[in-house]
């Protein structure tokens, strides 16, 4: 693990904006130092990009801090999780370094190494965990509450984590299937002049929910698991007059969905079943003058125990830099045109 050496009179600076005199922070002698500052510094590059305000230097084991002292504590902090990341065998990216210098930032109780080590499904060589803390949060919920209502921009992991969480059930025999669904609400009047069969209409409009499962599982187990009902992919008007025992289902696009629909849809809940439902309820494709159900369940179900609300925001984006800040400059732009919205998802309890 890091520590400080004392400042020279041996006394800590009393302002934290107040530069010091150098501090030195050893790295112990078995740790690489390759894991930890990257390929050719690349790690080191974003860190300094992170601690504008300090002055580092490396040299062997040694990371010589230049600053106010508030910095360089912060510092300590980062480097000591990013240790622990790397203590769990996991490697580091640049992408963990940036969103652990946030979470550090945002001082909250949560340690940025457990967001960053928390396996939910591994598969094919590749590993789902959440990236940020809100998407924890969110992961925890789904642990903790029967019903879930992931609610952030496009981007931000509502659905493939949801997915994640339902295949662990299924592997750990918590369900014993799962239940994929969606409104086609894009599709409207339109189905019956698209070619094709029923199924080759719909396909379209499940086809996100699809590449998920591919991510996640074998392909080739897919359609076995799908013709034994284990795993079910289908229009949310399918799930009227079901009652679904002992499964993991998941709504997704539910801001599509009517307040009839999203009523509809939650009384299916059975015995033995988790329900999450994701959505954008900035990205409404309803008929003008239908309210979005995703909006109106909100006050609904306000107070409901065992009901939970996540709000995912542009911070949790996990796709693309630039997506992040393409949400954030709608949300400008909305602002400018609209002052205050109507759709202004509550804050989770």
């Amino acid at each position: 693990m890091a520590d400080f050496t004392t400042t020279p009179d041996g006394e800590p600076t009393s302002d934290l904006a107040t530069p010091t005199e150098p501090q030195t922070l050893v790295i112990a002698p078995d740790v690489p130092m390759v894991a930890l500052l990257g390929p050719g510094d690349e790690l080191l590059r974003r860190i300094e990009r992170g601690f504008a305000r300090l002055d580092l230097h490396v040299r062997g084991n040694e990371i010589t801090a230049t600053g106010p002292s508030g910095e360089i504590a912060l510092l300590e902090r980062l480097l000591d999780e990013l240790l622990v990341v790397i203590a769990t065998g996991h490697p580091l990216s640049a992408d963990n370094v940036d969103r652990a210098i946030t979470m550090l930032r945002q001082q909250t109780s949560e340690r940025p190494a457990d967001v960053l080590t928390l396996n939910i499904l591994s598969s094919r060589g590749r590993t789902v965990r959440p990236k940020t803390l809100n998407q924890k949060h969110y992961v925890d919920a789904i642990d903790q509450h029967t019903i879930v209502f992931g609610i952030g921009p496009a981007g931000t992991g509502k659905t493939y984590l949801a997915m994640a969480k339902a295949i662990q059930a299924l592997q750990a025999k918590k369900v014993t299937r799962i239940v994929l669904t969606r409104p086609a609400v894009e599709a409207g009047e339109r189905l019956g002049f698209l070619p094709g069969t029923l199924t080759d209409k719909i396909d379209p409009y499940l086809r996100p929910l699809y590449d998920a499962l591919h991510d996640m599982l074998d392909p080739e187990s897919i359609p076995r698991l799908m013709a034994a009902g284990t795993i079910e992919v289908a229009p949310l008007a399918y799930m009227r007059g079901r009652t679904l025992n002992d499964a993991f289902i998941i709504l997704d696009e539910a801001q599509n969905t009517s307040a009839e629909q999203m009523k509809m849809f939650l009384t299916r809940l059975g015995f033995g079943s988790r329900m999450v439902v994701t959505g954008d309820v900035t990205q409404v494709d309803l008929p003008s003058g239908t309210p979005s159900g995703l909006r109106v369940v909100q006050d609904i179900l306000a107070g409901i125990d065992d009901v939970h609300f996540s709000t995912l925001t542009s911070s949790d984006v996990v796709r693309h830099r630039l997506v992040g800040e393409i949400v954030e400059a709608y949300g400008r732009y909305d602002d400018t045109r609209q002052g205050p919205s109507q759709t202004v998802v509550r804050r989770a309890r």
